[in-house]
């Protein structure tokens, strides 16, 4: 499964209408450690069917950041029907991300 892109105004509805796990990666185009993480997220996402990744631009979609308190990015948040249950901040190895999803799968 690839990873899809959300926004403000379709946040709530993207996160609560999965019944999968849903990992959030909150980016901006100007940030490297979020291009660094992006093609480790997709590999993951193709990998897992029970995981869905969503995108979100902080720049084009402030308002979703600025409830969710994301001061740095990459920030990542992982939701279970629809609440928020853990975030990382920064960009990680595969190896940790998987350990981290891993746990909650």
């Amino acid at each position: 499964m690839a990873t899809n892109k959300t926004s403000d105004s379709t946040f709530q509805d993207d996160i609560s209408s999965q019944s999968n796990l849903v990992l959030v990666d909150f980016w901006a185009e100007w940030c490297g450690p979020c291009k660094q993480i992006s093609p480790i997220l997709e590999e993951i996402a193709n990998e897992k069917d029970n995981l869905n990744i969503l995108k979100l631009n902080i720049d084009e979609n402030p308002t979703t950041p600025q409830k969710y308190n994301v001061r740095g990015i990459p920030t990542l948040m992982l939701f279970k029907d629809g609440k928020l249950i853990d975030t990382k901040i920064g960009s990680l190895p595969k190896s940790s991300l998987e350990d981290w999803i891993n746990s909650y799968l």
